[in-house]
């Protein structure tokens, strides 16, 4: 029996329809003061929606919202905020060019008006970053902050303007695991102070970590609410999934063969005229995975798109594919060579949301001779490659001819994977090829690319998940600030250690 009189939060029977599906169905949620809440569910489990209700995006078709025992609407965002509920977003709101104090301040009025009284903001700031243990120097610029640090400049906000709950989506999707550990010191800290927390994360080992209730969410009812001290992750999974989930791959034993892959001196130049990647050089054979860690913005981006052909590369470089130069080919023509590739955006990098699945399923390889016949399109052939590959790669969709924007994350991701896959690539370049999918279908990604290094194709796997990167390598690259300052074998990885890596620290 849930103790009212410390609830902070209540949402009771919370319903919410969208034209052909019910996103939440008589949701019942409460928030205790002091307490991290963990919303836990797959993607399209209705987590999204029911935090969007409290922070006013949505309105709820039914049911009702109290706090501190008294019950609300909260019809925009700032009416949230009025009631003391922030939301810390998975992408930060924050502007770069401006210092910690003018994002801080912006959209608060001001006892100046119409000025700002930046002394008096910058004053608060501290007082907020003692109390919370969140270390950040007021008059810098965003700009200048590490992930980390911009993270906490988010949550200062929120406390800035007095929030009393707070929800967290995703808070941890781009940060290193030392980075992890002290933004949970903070969040318990908050908590210990006595806010509340909605955390919510794909991310098991962290619930477990931090949470003090655990609700888990399915199809968009709440099918059980436990506590980390009540289960495991592998329960937690069955729960969010419906059915046993395999949380750890299943790596065999790596049968090496030819070089496939092989970079000499790579150096590529940002977006911002820098150095992104600086004399990266390493080589991946027949039936290896080689895993690159490291956090979002050491460069990662710039050395797949230059490896895809994608991005200009400074003289000196060199990229062989199957010990052919394809330093000065087009992407068509590494495709030719064995590439395939999965980039890091699936909208609009893998896929066009416009097109039909069977669109996107032939997007590369539209002129294969396979699909035309006396230089027309074969459309029978193409339907019947493209049925055959929704099926094999158990694609949700209601047929192929149904626009790619209305799959799910996970399934659009299935798209691309098919798609690259039936092409038989002897290197194939996987950009986060799990990021922002559940954990169906991740489990489901992992297993193909399994398949793939066991039939014989060299794999580059780029990703700042660092459990999916320990699981699924049999070497790994740690990149930082553009550079790779180790490799390691994957029996021999250990996550505290590659998280020091990540962060720069190599002694």
């Amino acid at each position: 029996m849930t103790d009212t009189n410390n609830n902070l939060l209540e949402m009771r029977g919370v319903t919410k329809r969208f034209p052909g599906v019910v996103a939440n169905n008589n949701i019942d949620l409460d928030v205790r003061y002091g307490e991290v809440h963990t919303l836990l569910g797959e993607n399209g489990a209705g987590k999204s929606t029911l935090v969007k209700i409290l922070f006013g995006l949505y309105q709820a078709d039914e049911g009702e919202i109290l706090l501190r025992g008294n019950p609300i609407d909260i019809d925009s965002p700032s009416a949230a905020i009025d009631s003391r509920v922030g939301m810390i977003h998975q992408h930060f709101m924050l502007v770069p060019t401006l210092t910690v104090c003018e994002n801080v301040a912006l959209g608060v009025p001001s006892d100046r008006r119409p000025f700002t009284d930046l002394e008096n903001v910058a004053t608060r700031i501290s007082d907020i970053s003692n109390e919370h243990g969140l270390a950040v120097d007021p008059w810098v610029k965003v700009e200048h902050l590490s992930v980390g640090e911009r993270q906490r400049v988010e949550i200062i906000k929120a406390l800035y303007r007095d929030a009393e709950l707070l929800v967290l989506d995703e808070p941890t999707a781009v940060l290193t695991p030392k980075e992890v550990e002290d933004l949970f010191v903070i969040l318990r800290r908050m908590a210990d102070s006595g806010k509340g927390l909605i955390f919510i994360s794909h991310k098991l080992r962290e619930v477990m970590s931090l949470s003090d209730r655990i609700t888990v969410l399915r199809d968009g009812e709440v099918v059980g609410e436990t506590t980390p001290s009540e289960t495991n992750r592998q329960e937690l999974a069955q729960m969010m999934v419906g059915r046993d989930v395999r949380l750890t791959p299943d790596l065999p034993e790596s049968k090496l063969g030819a070089k496939r892959l092989e970079l000499s001196d790579l150096t590529v130049i940002g977006d911002n005229e820098t150095v992104a990647v600086n004399k990266v050089s390493f080589d991946i054979h027949a039936g290896e995975i080689l895993g690159i860690a490291g956090v979002s913005g050491n460069g990662q981006r710039e050395l797949a798109e230059a490896i895809a052909g994608l991005r200009e590369i400074e003289p000196g470089s060199s990229i062989e594919l199957d010990n052919s130069d394809v330093t000065l080919c087009s992407t068509h023509e590494r495709r030719e060579k064995g590439l395939g590739f999965i980039p890091e955006e699936r909208i609009p990098d893998g896929a066009i949301p416009d097109f039909t699945v069977s669109e996107n399923l032939v997007l590369v390889n539209h002129g294969d001779e396979n699909f035309t016949k006396r230089g027309l399109f074969s459309f029978d052939s193409i339907r019947s490659h493209n049925v055959e590959l929704v099926s094999d790669f158990d694609v949700k969709t209601p047929s192929i001819e149904t626009p790619t924007s209305s799959l799910s994350g996970g399934n659009i991701q299935k798209v691309i994977l098919a798609r690259e896959l039936s092409a038989k690539p002897t290197f194939l370049l996987a950009c986060q090829p799990t990021r922002g999918v559940d954990i169906g279908a991740a489990e489901y990604i992992h297993n193909r690319l399994i398949e793939q290094r066991d039939i014989g194709t060299a794999t580059l796997l780029i990703s700042e998940d660092l459990d999916e990167v320990i699981g699924l390598s049999d070497r790994i690259a740690v990149m930082y600030e553009g550079e790779i300052i180790s490799i390691v074998s994957g029996e021999d990885a250990e996550r505290n250690k590659i998280g020091l890596l990540m962060a720069g620290v190599t002694d």
